[in-house]
């Protein structure tokens, strides 16, 4: 099986932050399938490291106060196309995260309060009929490939 698979969970350092977030779980299906590494936020042309954004609403706001609302939708649509044209069939993302979190991320006050709701790739994945799941969310992936 072809995995889109957030590059911060395989190692590269692209998060907000300039650090990874490598996921031994998320490493182990590579054993399995094959794994395309994407970063919404860079495809979306942020640079890292870059200030920290959260949701608000339809919005996209750093805690800067710069509306990235262009640039994580940006990134959306070209995980999408990534999939369609590489033939992904299921997508593993950093849960909690404005691009790739899935039913819950934080509520856009940056207090570390988390919220219901999705980030802008999940929701792109899903819409394009990508199922999504998280780091956290792996003893529900399907083991077929």
């Amino acid at each position: 099986m072809k995995i889109l698979v957030s590059a911060c969970l395989l190692g590269v350092p692209c998060r907000y932050d300039g650090q990874s977030k490598t996921d031994p779980r998320v490493l182990a299906l590579r054993d399995r399938h094959e794994l395309i590494p994407i970063c919404p936020e860079q495809l979306g042309g942020l640079s890292t490291p870059r200030a920290p954004s959260e949701c608000r609403g339809e919005r996209v706001i750093d805690q800067n106060g710069q509306d990235n609302t262009k640039a994580f939708r940006r990134g959306a649509e070209y995980a999408a196309l990534i999939s369609r044209t590489l033939g992904a069939e299921a997508a593993v993302l950093k849960a909690k995260s404005p691009s790739c979190g899935l039913g819950r991320i934080y509520d856009g006050t940056f207090s570390g309060t988390l919220t219901e709701g999705s980030g802008v790739t999940a929701q792109a994945l899903l819409a394009a009929g990508i199922p999504v799941y998280t780091e956290n969310d792996l003893d529900h992936f399907p083991s077929a490939g």
